[in-house]
């Protein structure tokens, strides 16, 4: 199959967070077809009933290529035009999946091996498929994550640190607003008082940024609510620590804060001769640790048009991302040889 139809055909398989198994099955299938003709073993890594990573490995695997197979909702069939693939996942990331797997084939074609495949399941949400393979490694130097960086190699990324915040009143009619607690003014309070405040930067990563994302309370107009909740996120630069202590010394007993994830910020590696940048989003990298080896991220399209209604690739932009992905494990393959042959029996 060509690398278009293939990363349309994967496009087309949904599997919102939560239902990867259709599209796991079918990359089961289709990496055995290839570790038939080339010889190389595939196997299901088991995450959570019904839900598995897919690992091909061929030969003994010095360098990895992973991305993740589940996509956000909704399901957005593909379709296609003469410059774009459209659809979700297109960009994030069915299409690096296709990529990365036309780039394995051809470089078993040229007769290179000691590389792996690793497609994992839940990065969207939890990153549930990169801790379970963190406690399976098989022994990778290098692992090649694959998220929309525009082709270009990212020096480093953005960590996240979310919280939902409850906020607490006293019911009573809002003629009367004397016999009440508004949790809905405590909960605004709080809010104003993050926006007040000055948050750090760093010179490669750029500042700390957040975001308020979602609000609900109350139950009618005429009533001075009791309950009040926010889900609020923060982009970090660094392990979250300074930020953490910040929050709750604002909260300071007018909210009640439940931290849901603590992503750090991560420092990549780099290999000269590939453009560079950096990127605000979390990945699973962190959740890889090292167990797969040290991290590089990089991959076709753009982020700005993930998880949007309009998520598409450009089509050149895959047919690049195969020679990147080849030449990149070559380039890795022989830093890892080197590595071995220096440090000697």
């Amino acid at each position: 199959m060509d690398l278009i139809g293939l990363a349309r055909q994967l496009v087309d398989i949904e599997s919102i967070t939560g239902n990867e198994a259709r599209l796991g099955e079918f990359l089961l299938d289709l990496l055995s077809q290839l570790a038939q003709r080339y010889g190389g073993s595939v196997e299901r890594m088991p995450v959570e009933p019904d839900r598995f990573n897919v690992l091909a490995c061929f030969g003994q695997p010095l360098v990895t290529l992973s991305t993740h197979q589940d996509t956000v909702p909704p399901f957005i069939a593909a379709r296609e035009d003469d410059v774009y693939l459209w659809g979700r996942g297109a960009c994030d990331a069915k299409g690096m999946i296709a990529a990365m797997i036309k780039a394995a084939e051809a470089l078993l074609e040229q007769g290179v091996r000691d590389f792996a495949l690793l497609f994992v399941v839940g990065e969207e949400r939890n990153s549930a498929g990169a801790y379970t393979a963190a406690r399976h490694p098989i022994g990778s130097k290098f692992l090649i994550n694959g998220e929309p960086t525009e082709n270009k190699l990212a020096v480093g990324t953005k960590g996240a640190l979310r919280f939902q915040v409850i906020a607490r009143g006293r019911s009573a009619h809002s003629a009367y607003p004397e016999l009440g607690e508004s949790a809905i003014e405590k909960l605004l309070d709080f809010l104003q008082d993050l926006r007040r405040v000055v948050w750090p930067t760093d010179p490669v990563l750029g500042p700390v940024t957040l975001n308020i994302g979602t609000i609900q309370g109350g139950s009618a107009a005429n009533v001075i609510p009791d309950y009040a909740e926010a889900e609020i996120m923060f982009r970090l630069i660094d392990d979250g620590a300074s930020v953490r202590a910040l929050v709750h010394e604002l909260a300071n007993d007018r909210v009640e804060l439940r931290e849901l994830i603590c992503i750090p910020a991560v420092r990549l590696g780099q290999v000269d001769g590939f453009e560079t940048t950096v990127v605000a989003f979390a990945t699973d990298i962190p959740a890889f640790g090292r167990s797969w080896g040290e991290p590089f991220l990089i991959g076709p399209g753009s982020i700005h048009l993930a998880h949007t209604l309009e998520e598409r690739v450009r089509k050149q932009d895959l047919i690049d991302a195969v020679g990147i992905y080849q030449q990149l494990v070559c380039r890795l393959l022989e830093r890892a040889r080197s590595a071995g042959r220096t440090a000697g029996p």
